[in-house]
């Protein structure tokens, strides 16, 4: 009997060895590899360079005067838009800033998809932010909404300040 309770004994380690195994093969392979990664970033970068495009030329389209530019190199991919003012108080004169700028970071070893913004609304920053995710997780419609929400934030602050 204890030859049976042995050999049962030995086999189901043996068992749960091989489940361990399984297991952690199957992790690995379901971890992206490095290329894939990349790969995936660029995509989300692409697709989602577009929605940052299309907010912030709408924003601008609504306030006469804003400037559109193409930001990309180290500091990312995306589109800002800006504007100086000349403000003219009992003979003093102020320059007034104002600029929004959404971009996707690079890829880096971190593996993130890493949206940035940054506001100015007449020389006041009013929000530099970022929000990102692990690439493997991301939901790019979860990232196109936020930059819709951020390009209205940033319309409606403008909107505030600027008519004072």
């Amino acid at each position: 009997m204890s030859d049976d309770f042995t050999s049962r004994l030995e086999s189901a380690i043996q068992r749960g060895r091989q489940r361990a195994e399984h297991q952690a093969s199957e992790e690995r392979r379901k971890e992206l590899s490095e290329e894939e990664l990349k790969r995936l970033h660029t995509s989300y970068r692409l697709s989602l360079s577009e929605n940052i495009e299309t907010a912030v030329h709408r924003v601008a389209d609504h306030f006469p005067g804003f400037r559109n530019e193409s930001v990309f190199g180290e500091e990312g991919w995306g589109t800002a838009c800006y504007r100086d003012d000349l403000r003219l108080d009992a003979g003093r004169r102020t320059n007034l800033y104002s600029r929004l700028e959404l971009v996707i970071r690079p890829y880096s070893d971190l593996r993130v998809l890493d949206l940035k913004g940054k506001g100015t609304v007449m020389n006041r920053e009013i929000f530099n932010r970022s929000h990102y995710m692990k690439i493997a997780e991301v939901d790019p419609a979860e990232f196109a909404q936020l930059i819709d929400t951020w390009a209205i934030e940033y319309a409606e602050l403008y909107a505030s300040k600027s008519s004072i």
